[in-house]
């Protein structure tokens, strides 16, 4: 599975590496990451780290395959 994750705001590439096994982009105001999420305990993980993070998690959706 493939997903993206889009946080309010720019994501500085210091932080960006607390997510390698994502790739992003900053654009609009928003930072998007995305890549392969093995399970749901993987993604559940992810918006963890978000939280950990302070950031607002704007939006996440699977990407088609």
């Amino acid at each position: 599975m493939r997903y993206e994750i889009r946080v309010e705001g720019h994501v500085s590439k210091t932080l960006a590496k607390v997510f390698p096994e994502l790739d992003h982009v900053v654009m609009s105001g928003q930072t998007v990451l995305f890549g392969p999420v093995i399970d749901d305990a993987h993604l559940y993980g992810l918006l963890a780290r978000c939280q950990s993070l302070g950031l607002r998690v704007l939006e996440m959706r699977q990407l088609p395959d």
